[in-house]
């Protein structure tokens, strides 16, 4: 297939090339437009009782979905006229915008304490629609900035500024990271290839990926929802993988150059043996990556989707575009030849990588127990990692929406941006003087928590003054439609935490709330509200982390079993890689969860926990990467294997051959994903530190040294695999001629 596939690129490059830059021009405006389709963070299950809970709400209660927004104030105490002046415009304001529901002033009756004891920080909470919240928080932070009050910030939080700081967040650290990552991949390639040509080649690849790939995610949102996050993995893997295997593809052209072969021969040879790496390397990080549809997620099964959509366009460019671009270089893509000293120019092994490759055979034994052991030794903290939705705190200081929940929180109202609400079926019978009774009780025992500042529901009247007569019978009206569901099958309760409330201590409110029901009378309780619905998204994702995995490990097993007709080397490339994977996560605890050198990366105390989707995107990625590197190494040490050498031999020729073009493009991998590390989201920096890290320990200490130490070890059971299974199996070479 790659031989003819070969062929015909290399017999019409100018047909190919032509193809591809239609495309390329077709899909830069289909792109531009990918990033206002995606959808924030989706990430409850179709089966969530949050789910059930918020549709009970909307259908049963006849209410539209709402969502709490809190502008805060900070400066002039709210005594000083100049602030009552502006501050009374400025609610004039919100309460005229469509959207708003309901706005309660920090002067106005109120069970929570809207205001600080010398009134220099207020808080004004307002109900918006949450069918499109967007325009809503788009209007009120329109109005908070037109407001000029010398002395005083006002700051807008709350779930929907949460995430559409999240969101905007997400795409400047997008751009960025291409905008620093570009510059300096294109030194380390002309420092890699040592020619500005052949260094512009895999520059070409990534970009094409990454146009091409947004312009097929953009088709995707009008047919599906698609979450923002594909557009950082498509960013990712488009630029790294993309440079990457061109970089694999051009190193192997200018050997064959090197030979002596014409250049569309040395095409066609490259599409034939690198090529056929490429694509087989791509297929198993399409697997992983294609693991992440398995949780019941949009917000993962849209990551798995964009790194599938980003790795098959990217092995298509290579295999294509790029002999197709070569064919027409020729001698050329070695110009200028002034710079012939790279790390992977014209074929050429360095005497460095000799020299490493001849140390790693001498000691074999001691390679193999000293990396194992730090390796296992850098995991050894990942048993005490800690999932959790970190909200607000995911963003860096500073940020307004997390700047305005700290000020809230130190007015304890940050808990009513956690509320919970208990949802009690009464079946058939429906309310009853009886259900009245366990309601009320059950109203008393919650509100008598210490940790509870209020539970929302029509007793709260006899408690609180809610204003003059006419003022408090219609508040009092409101609170009972809000409470009892029209058709009288359901009560509510809006239970309203004190702090907010952290991630590990969810699950207890969840059981409390459960018994506290069931002592008064209650059997059908349902759960709803942020909280229960972190906690869903976080047992989802727990429950189908080890599914993937098994996936994964299957099936890489099963490829690589195919390709080099071996069992041991499978297993062995299984071990390799959850070492990389367990070492990384182990740091990254260390360091974005325990705070260790947090103060390098701008990493909060705060967020003291894993974001939970962290663990099963990562591995996706990590061992998808890591099988790359692994490939490279092993498609050559099968190559020489075939041609007759010897074990030792076989290994050290391979070695010396691709330690070059793995430490260069593990350079690249590790610039672009650091270039993540200095933006404003925590669960970007602690995905770019985990990828560069894991590329970093891969490239070095697994693929240059304990890989080649455990095959030499092994020897000619390398190759093992049972005579029954070898007539089976198809016959399968990744780098033959």
């Amino acid at each position: 297939m790659f031989a003819r596939l070969g062929r015909w690129v290399t017999g019409h490059p100018f047909l190919v090339l032509l193809a591809w830059a239609a495309v390329v021009v077709l899909s830069v405006p289909l792109a531009g437009r990918a990033p206002g389709a995606l959808v924030a963070n989706n990430s409850s299950a179709s089966d969530s009782e949050a789910r059930r809970v918020g549709e009970i709400l909307e259908r049963s209660f006849g209410q539209d979905l709402s969502d709490r927004t809190v502008v805060v104030s900070e400066g002039l105490p709210a005594t000083d006229p100049r602030f009552r002046e502006a501050y009374d415009r400025l609610v004039e304001r919100l309460g005229r915008l469509e959207g708003v529901l309901s706005l309660t002033r920090f002067d106005a009756p109120s069970p929570l304490k809207l205001h600080s004891d010398d009134y220099r920080v207020t808080a004004t909470v307002l109900q918006t629609r949450l069918d499109d919240p967007g325009p809503v928080l788009a209007a009120i932070r329109a109005e908070v900035r037109a407001l000029e009050l010398p002395g005083t910030r006002f700051y807008v939080t709350g779930a929907t500024a949460i995430t559409e700081d999240f969101l905007h967040l997400l795409e400047q650290d997008i751009r960025r990271s291409e905008f620093v990552a570009l510059p300096m991949v294109a030194v380390v390639l002309v420092l890699a290839f040592g020619a500005f040509v052949a260094a512009g080649v895999p520059l070409v690849v990534g970009l094409i990926s990454i146009t091409t790939s947004m312009a097929m995610l953009y088709g995707l949102t009008q047919l599906t929802e698609v979450s923002s996050f594909a557009q950082s993995v498509i960013t990712m893997l488009g630029l790294g993988a993309g440079i990457d295997y061109a970089l694999i593809m051009v190193n192997r052209f200018r050997e064959e150059l090197a030979r002596g072969r014409p250049p569309r021969e040395a095409a066609a040879l490259t599409t034939r043996t690198a090529g056929r790496a490429v694509a087989f390397s791509g297929l198993t990080v399409a697997v992983a990556m294609a693991s992440l549809f398995i949780p019941d997620l949009t917000f993962i099964r849209s990551m798995g989707l964009g790194g599938v959509l980003a790795i098959f366009l990217t092995v298509l460019a290579s295999v294509t575009a790029v002999p197709a671009l070569l064919a027409l270089l020729g001698e050329r893509v070695n110009w200028p030849r002034r710079f012939a000293l790279g790390a992977t120019s014209s074929g050429q092994t360095l005497p460095l990588f000799r020299r490493w490759a001849e140390a790693v055979m001498r000691r074999p034994g001691f390679f193999t127990l000293g990396i194992t052991a730090a390796m296992l030794l850098l995991a050894w903290p990942l048993f005490g990692m800690r999932l959790g939705y970190t909200g607000a705190f995911g963003l860096s200081p500073g940020v307004e929406s997390r700047k305005g929940l700290e000020l809230i929180r130190a007015l304890e109202l940050g808990g009513s941006l956690d509320t919970f609400e208990v949802l009690l079926d009464l079946g058939e019978a429906g309310f009853t003087p009886e259900a009245r009774r366990d309601w009320a009780r059950l109203e008393r025992s919650l509100s008598a928590l210490p940790e509870v500042r209020l539970v929302i529901s029509p007793f709260l009247a006899g408690r609180v003054a809610l204003g003059d007569t006419a003022s408090g019978l219609s508040d009092l009206l409101s609170l009972t439609r809000r409470s009892i569901s029209q058709d009288q099958r359901y009560l509510r309760l809006s239970v309203v935490p004190k702090q907010p409330v952290r991630a590990p201590e969810i699950p207890a409110w969840a059981d409390k709330l459960r018994r506290h029901a069931k002592d008064a009378g209650f059997q059908t309780v349902l759960l709803g509200g942020g909280p229960i619905g972190a906690m869903e998204f976080n047992d989802v994702l727990i429950q189908a982390t080890p599914l993937a995995i098994l996936v994964v490990f299957a099936a890489t097993f099963v490829l690589l079993t195919v390709a080099f007709r071996s069992l041991l080397i499978p297993l062995k490339s299984i071990l390799m890689n959850t070492l990389t994977v367990g070492a990384t996560y182990g740091v990254v605890t260390l360091i974005f969860q325990e705070g260790h050198l947090g103060g390098l990366f701008n990493v909060d105390p705060e967020t003291a926990s894993i974001d939970p989707s962290l663990p099963l995107t990562m591995f996706a990625v990590l061992f998808g990467l890591s099988m790359d590197y692994e490939i490279f190494l092993l498609s050559r040490v099968q190559e020489y294997h075939l041609q007759g050498l010897p074990t030792r031999e076989a290994v050290k020729a391979a070695l010396e051959r691709t330690a070059g073009v793995i430490t260069s493009a593990a350079a690249i991998m590790i610039i672009v994903f650091s270039a993540f590390v200095s933006g404003d989201l925590v669960v970007n920096k602690t995905i770019g530190f985990g990828l560069a890290l894991a590329v970093f320990l891969d490239a070095t200490l697994i693929r240059l040294m304990l890989v080649p130490a455990v095959m030499l070890l092994a020897g000619k059971w390398n190759w093992w695999l049972p005579d029954g299974l070898r007539r089976l199996l198809p016959k399968v070479s990744l780098e033959r001629h």
